[in-house]
């Protein structure tokens, strides 16, 4: 079994309260816009992470980290992406690679908007944690924690900080 934190929108903000979480978890996975590269030296500090970069990201992190980032966990066909939409409403840029070769679970933030949801057409479930940093419309900062345990994604949990 993995236990995963995932977290996006973090927009150069990083402090204990996330790191608290990270401990307690075996991987982290960041949807993108990370902001600056002291949040993701933070996280690898602590434990392997997986991400992506956002829409605000500069050079560096686009050199470190690629925009989409397709891999297997455990049993588990995972695609994380900054900018992609949900089901019904998947950005151009994945629409037809998402749907001629559906991932099992399929990641995106840019949105801000905490959401999870099964593209029941596609069979496959969509994740996206909101935004965890302090920068942005949202007034609820969220991140998800999950397992996977060989082909099960299972006790989901939002976690929720004050508003900012």
């Amino acid at each position: 079994m993995t236990k995963i934190l995932l977290l996006s929108d973090t927009h150069g903000y990083i402090d204990n309260d996330i790191l608290k979480y990270v401990k307690q978890v075996d991987e982290v996975w960041h949807a993108g816009d990370i902001g600056h590269a002291r949040v993701t030296d933070a996280i690898k500090a602590l434990k392997p992470l997986k991400a992506v970069f956002g829409n605000i990201d500069d050079a560096s992190i686009r050199q470190e980290f690629p925009e989409h980032h397709r891999f297997l966990c455990e049993a588990v066909d995972v695609w994380i992406t900054h900018i992609g939409g949900y089901p019904g409403a998947y950005n151009v840029s994945v629409r037809d690679a998402i749907r001629k070769n559906p991932p099992q679970l399929f990641i995106s933030g840019h949105s801000h908007i905490l959401k999870v949801m099964p593209d029941k057409k596609l069979n496959l479930i969509h994740m996206n944690p909101g935004a965890i940093g302090k920068y942005g419309f949202h007034k609820t900062r969220t991140m998800l924690r999950f397992t996977i345990d060989h082909k099960k994604i299972d006790n989901l949990e939002v976690i929720e900080f004050n508003k900012r």
